[in-house]
């Protein structure tokens, strides 16, 4: 099976990539953002001259505060992008994964999100995903819908600067003072996870849809931050704030933990947060906090 993976330097990518390339069902032909630009049609003509049987579409605009001021940007590629690989992938007859994300619900529920629950998203970032998934469901028959959440991995979030763990990881080590919400909660997921799973995943042959791919179980950021240095063995005082307090441009979900229904009902199982956070930590070993950044 030929699987075209966009955005394969990215933080998802990079695992999909090596996920995929071990094992000898699939033939991966990874494309970057030089090979391939969602935004631009005439770029797509790749996809055409390759004629993969998947198409997996991890390219996103993810500066969710940025995409407040710039509507457009976010837009141009989770949207109109996701349309123009849709379109693509139903003229060669491929199968279209697009990656969505917990942001597309307004995290009012109260508890974690099925896939068969409406959308809601109360900020820019999270419509753009949101028109990016009904477009890719109204011009690609053959599609999966992949929501993910809260994602870092080892190639780190080329859009944000590096990944959320890294960040309070550095800020520890450089003794600054820790302030992370509590009153946020989600459902944090390591990106090697994602890509073994959407690889067993594409192999079951699903009905086409919405899927939901996260670590099982949820927790607040502040929870979170205080698991990685738990993990780590590191003695970091972390402070508990309100998300009110930190004044960012776009809001965020207050609950926007998801529930892997359908991947149950396939009888595939994601590992927990802990666990997958584990792993991450654990390769390759962590110096201390107190130790001098190089």
């Amino acid at each position: 099976m030929r699987v075209v993976i966009v955005g394969a330097n990215g933080q998802l990518g990079t695992d999909l990539v090596k996920v995929f390339g071990e094992d000898p069902y699939f033939e991966v032909v990874p494309l970057t953002h030089r090979d391939l630009d969602v935004a631009v049609p005439k770029t797509l003509n790749v996809l055409k001259e390759l004629k993969p049987d998947v198409i997996i579409n991890t390219a996103a605009y993810v500066k969710v505060d940025d995409a407040e001021l710039y509507p457009e940007k976010a837009s141009a590629v989770n949207a109109i992008g996701a349309l123009n690989v849709a379109r693509v992938a139903e003229e060669i007859g491929a199968i279209n994964v697009y990656i969505s994300t917990d942001y597309v619900f307004d995290g009012e529920k109260g508890e974690p999100y099925a896939e068969d629950d409406v959308p809601n998203p109360i900020n820019v970032y999270g419509t753009s995903k949101y028109m990016g998934e009904i477009l890719t469901r109204n011009y690609s028959r053959k599609h999966y819908i992949i929501r993910v959440a809260s994602l870092y991995g080892k190639a780190g979030a080329s859009g944000k600067g590096g990944n959320f763990v890294e960040w309070v990881i550095e800020k520890a080590k450089l003794g600054k003072e820790l302030k992370i919400v509590n009153d946020q909660f989600m459902s944090p997921t390591y990106t090697m996870d994602v890509a073994r799973t959407l690889k067993e995943f594409l192999k079951s042959k699903p009905e086409f849809g919405v899927y939901h791919m996260v670590n099982e179980g949820y927790c607040s950021w502040y929870e979170f931050t205080r698991a990685i240095f738990e993990i780590l063995g590191w003695d970091v005082e972390v402070k508990p704030i309100k998300s009110s307090e930190l004044n960012r441009l776009a809001r965020r979900p207050r609950f926007s933990a998801l529930e892997n229904a359908g991947l149950h009902g396939l009888s595939l199982r994601m590992p927990g947060w802990k666990e997958g956070l584990k792993e991450y930590l654990i390769e390759p070993p962590r110096s201390p906090a107190t130790a001098e950044v190089v």
